[in-house]
Formats: structure tokens, sequence, C-alpha cells
């Protein structure tokens, strides 16, 4: 049965794969550049079903429970929708090439089951892209849910636990959480551009602004097949900026085996990056309700979580389903001789990392009692 989705280091490839023609020298002026009040402005931010829409997707989650196919066999065409096309590419325009946030309420989880819930969100997700793997597991949907696990464990990812997480952005180009179930409190969605994060920083501290461009450790906590590998932050082509930040995951780099340690100066560079985001001025806040989708772009929006609360009762407690997705791009003749040298070196620092991962996993072997 052929495969609908792309495997976490395929995903990985096609989301860090971007044009770079140099770093900006100032702010850089762009839909995707907004504060919170721009955002909460905008009408059609939060989309609500209406009772015509939501008949459409139980008919089309009719359909897809009656193939009988497994999830990551299931495509877009075994979940029609006939009409609900144009508000779904209005979605994906609004995500990859506008503001970066697309949230949609009133999806009926109340009268699905959980596998009825999977089965509608993995579909869903192929009417706007390409799903992808989320671990080395293959998970194709991530549930997130506090599985009572330490956030201080560095094998361990946040999403897994009722922990506080920082801004941060995943690996592939956009971000989708269907809310089943909230927390007994907190467990607020937050999210803010991280071009206006680069803006601000750019205006006030260039020199650090300037050290995104450059390489630096990320730690993959294990999955595709390294501990750790070099990337730069942030790209920049064609006036667009395209970041992929997580400083949690920058900062832990330094434990594994062979990585530099963190210098003074990165540093100073997310402590003052966090301290933008984080600012009430830029910072979105909501919370999901059961029954909504959030979409985000990966890209040009940074998100975070905060601590919660949750149930005691393990079928009341915070549960929600996470896609990520991958969308066709446009082929440009002038990005390819960019996109060359970008593969190149996105593939030598995977190489490396792998090579890297197999030397210390042997010398480790080697010198246990």
């Amino acid at each position: 049965m052929a495969r609908t989705y792309k495997t976490v280091t395929g995903q990985a490839l096609h989301f860090l794969l971007r044009p770079h023609e140099g770093a900006p020298r100032g702010p850089i002026r762009s839909e995707a550049a907004w504060k919170a009040a721009d955002l909460a402005r905008k009408s059609d931010l939060i989309v609500q079903l209406d009772g015509a829409e939501i008949a459409e997707l139980e008919a089309a989650a009719r359909a897809a429970r009656a193939t009988g196919k497994p999830l990551g066999a299931l495509t877009a065409a075994d979940f029609p929708l006939p009409t609900f096309g144009a508000k779904l590419a209005r979605f994906r325009r609004a995500v990859s090439l506008g503001v970066g946030v697309q949230v949609m309420r009133g999806v009926p989880i109340d009268r699905w089951s959980v596998d009825d819930s999977e089965r509608f969100f993995w579909c869903f997700g192929q009417h706007l892209g390409t799903a992808g793997a989320q671990n080395r597991d293959g998970e194709l949907l991530g549930h997130v849910r506090d599985e009572g696990l330490s956030y201080d464990d560095p094998t361990v990812r946040g999403y897994r636990t009722s922990a506080k997480l920082d801004y941060h952005c995943d690996a592939a180009d956009a971000v989708g959480l269907l809310c089943l179930r909230t927390a007994k409190s907190g467990g607020m969605s937050r999210f803010v551009s991280s071009v206006t994060v680069f803006n601000e920083l750019i205006a006030a501290r260039p020199d650090l602004a300037a050290r995104l461009f450059e390489p630096m450790a990320f730690d993959s906590r294990g999955d595709g097949g390294v501990d750790y590998f070099m990337i730069a932050p942030c790209r920049y082509a064609g006036g667009a900026l395209k970041t992929f930040y997580h400083a949690d995951y920058f900062r832990t780099a330094e434990r594994q085996p062979g990585a530099p340690k963190l210098s003074a100066e990165l540093r100073e560079l997310f402590d003052t990056y966090d301290a933008i985001a984080s600012s009430e001025d830029n910072r979105f806040e909501m919370e999901l309700a059961p029954g909504d989708v959030q979409l985000l772009s990966n890209h040009t929006v940074l998100h975070s979580r905060s601590a919660y609360e949750d149930h005691a009762e393990p079928e009341k407690k915070r549960h929600l389903l996470r896609l990520w997705l991958s969308f066709d791009r446009p082929r440009s003749l002038r990005a390819l001789p960019s996109l060359g040298l970008e593969a190149a070196r996105l593939l030598r620092a995977l190489g490396a990392g792998r090579l890297r991962k197999r030397l210390y996993g042997a010398r480790a072997r080697a010198s246990a009692p």
C-alpha cells in the first residue's frame, strides 16, 4: 500500500532546505510581521463552522471510516469535501503566505471517538498538504498530553509533559493542533511572529541578529539518526525570512557528545530573542476549546504553551492531536543556485551528525565494563 506521508527525515529536509541570498540589513516588511493587536483585529483569523460545513465533515468522516484503511494510507480522496475546498485554499494561503495563523472552530469531536477524530484530522491535513512523521518512531499524529514524564530529562520532548514550553518551531512547514479536551487550568496557547521578533532584534542589536544566519548546534534528541547537527536558524531570500528557532534545543545541544559549548554571545542572543518573543505587545494568546483546530506556520511563527494543571480523572485529562504538514513550493529558477548550496550544507551537517553519533556510540560501547 502506497505511503501518503513524509518520513521524519524527509520532512525535516524539506523544511530546512530554505533559499538564502544573504542576511538582511534592516527590518523586513511583510504580512507575516504582525504584533498581537494586529492579529486581534483580523476578522477572519478565527472561522466558525456552520451547520452545512459540519454535515460535510461528518459525511467525509463516515466515508473515510468505511474504507477500512489504516491512518497512513488514507488520502484526500478518501475524505471527500466537495464544497469545503475553497475555504481550505484560503487556510493554506493564510498559513503559508499570509500571517501564518488560522483557527477553525466547531469540529464535532463530541460526537466522535478518538479514532474518528484522528481519522478526521489526518484526512483534513491531506487536503492542505503532505503530512509527515513526527519522530524516529514514525508517529504520524502526535498525542499532546501529560504522560507523567520530566521535562528535565534530555530524552523527553516537552509535549509529553505538563511543563511550560518556550517559543519554538517544529521541523515542518506547518503544525496543526486539534483540541479534544482542555486542562483543569493553564495550557494557554501562545504564538508570536518570528519576523517581528527579528525586526525588533535587528533594530536593537544588529550584531546578535547577524548571528542568526550562522550555524549553531541543534539538539535533535536522537531524531533523524543524529544527536545534534549544525544549522543556521534564519535564511532570507526574495524578501522573505524563514526561521527555525528552538532556544531550548539550541541550549541543550552542548550536552551531546562532541558538541561545542555555548558561547556567551549565543546565551545573550537566546535570552534577548526570547525576551522579545515574550513581550505582551508581540505575543498572541488564546485558549483552545474542544473542537478547535489551530494551524501555524513554522517558518514565520513561533509557538509556546503555558504550564498546566490537569484533571485527576484520566477521561478528563488535557488531550490534543498534533499534525505536521509540508506544502508544495513554487519552483523558482532564481532560487536554484542558492538551494543547491543550502542542500549541500544541510546534507554535510546531517552526515557529520550521523558519523559523530556512530563514533561516540562505538567509544561508549568500547569503554563499557
